[in-house]
């Protein structure tokens, strides 16, 4: 069985729920341990009694961690979830006496078995495995935000895998801020809780970085591929590398709403087939999901997210940021969807 684990709050519920289902489809044997930032997502949740899902509230995780109740309230939201990424895997790992743990972030979403990508890791030998951006070669922020991503992180129950684990806990409650902050003499670089990531494979040993191409694929680096075919699985080519095979998960990272009916899903790809047969799928389940839950639970999920601690730069990420469109064809409308998920008959189960 694979143990995954995340958290969020009731703003992210919808992706999450639509990760859930995606990997209900993908693989039936597996548990995500939830990590509820809110009352409503536990509440939502225990209504719901999803059967792979096991959640615990954020006050019992800041009770085992009492220095959080302190950082809760120098952090934004955001900051204050990524400064709990590696506390909640350690709190699920030794809660629960999980031989393993793999954090996903809530807006991935799975279009094959992931049993592939812990066969790699088993083949590998290793307590740890981490993910690479990848990002396209004209990235601004690959130097600020880290060549690792938090997005796909496994860590074995074992000495290794908790001395990493409590080192990344410790850099964390230290800092946790989306900025970028150079090494010095005191401090490694850091940007979040990612940037940390870096000293993994100086630090501790056996560290496996994922070799799977279909693995991690996300806006920053999605036009390094091409759409091969879209049948029952969605195949793929790397163009620099020739690598063909199927896209195991994407993670849907800026994706923001304009409004309840048209989303921008800053894709950073031009390539309208390819871009189009991964998020259309997912366009559509969003849409059914966030209508049950606003009918069944009278739950309004905000279209207006922001993630700095910095008042402008806040502001800017919830009023701004949702109408800078780079590329027009980002812009979905979720009748144009619907009328071309319908019509090609790839409808995600459950509708």
């Amino acid at each position: 069985m694979l143990n995954f684990c995340t958290l969020f709050d009731s703003n992210y519920l919808d992706k999450f729920l639509a990760m859930y289902e995606s990997l209900e489809e993908a693989h039936a044997d597996f548990t995500i341990y939830v990590m509820c930032f809110d009352k409503r997502t536990h509440e939502i949740l225990t209504t719901m009694q999803k059967p792979h899902i096991v959640f615990d509230d954020v006050v019992e995780l800041e009770t085992r961690y009492p220095k959080l109740h302190e950082l809760k309230n120098l952090r934004s939201k955001a900051e204050y979830c990524w400064t709990c990424t590696a506390a909640s895997i350690e709190f699920f790992l030794l809660k629960y006496s999980l031989e393993n743990c793999t954090y996903i972030d809530a807006d991935l979403y799975f279009y094959q078995d992931p049993a592939v990508l812990f066969e790699e890791i088993a083949e590998s030998g290793s307590d740890i495995a981490i993910i690479e951006h990848r990002y396209n070669a004209d990235a601004k922020d690959a130097e600020t935000s880290g060549k690792y991503c938090v997005e796909f992180n496994f860590f074995s129950n074992s000495e290794r895998g908790r001395e990493a684990l409590a080192w990344w806990k410790e850099r964390c409650f230290e800092w946790c801020y989306q900025k970028f902050e150079p090494a010095t003499e005191e401090h490694v670089a850091r940007y979040g809780d990612q940037k940390y990531l870096e000293m993994f494979p100086v630090l501790f040993r056996d560290v496996h970085v994922m070799k799977h191409l279909g693995a991690g694929i996300a806006p920053w680096n999605l036009k390094q591929y091409r759409l091969v075919s879209r049948g029952n699985e969605i195949q793929l080519e790397h163009l620099s590398t020739g690598w063909r095979g199927p896209l195991v998960f994407y993670h849907f990272q800026n994706f923001k709403y304009i409004s309840e009916n048209t989303v921008n899903i800053n894709s950073q790809c031009k390539d309208k087939q390819l871009k189009y047969a991964i998020y259309y799928p997912y366009v559509y389940r969003l849409h059914r999901i966030r209508h049950e839950l606003r009918e069944q639970y009278h739950l309004e999920i905000s279209t207006r997210k922001s993630y700095s601690s910095n008042r402008l730069k806040a502001f800017i990420q919830r009023y701004i940021m949702p109408y800078r469109v780079k590329i027009p064809s980002d812009v979905v409308h979720f009748k144009k969807v619907k009328e071309a998920v319908e019509r090609l008959e790839i409808l995600p189960e459950g509708n």
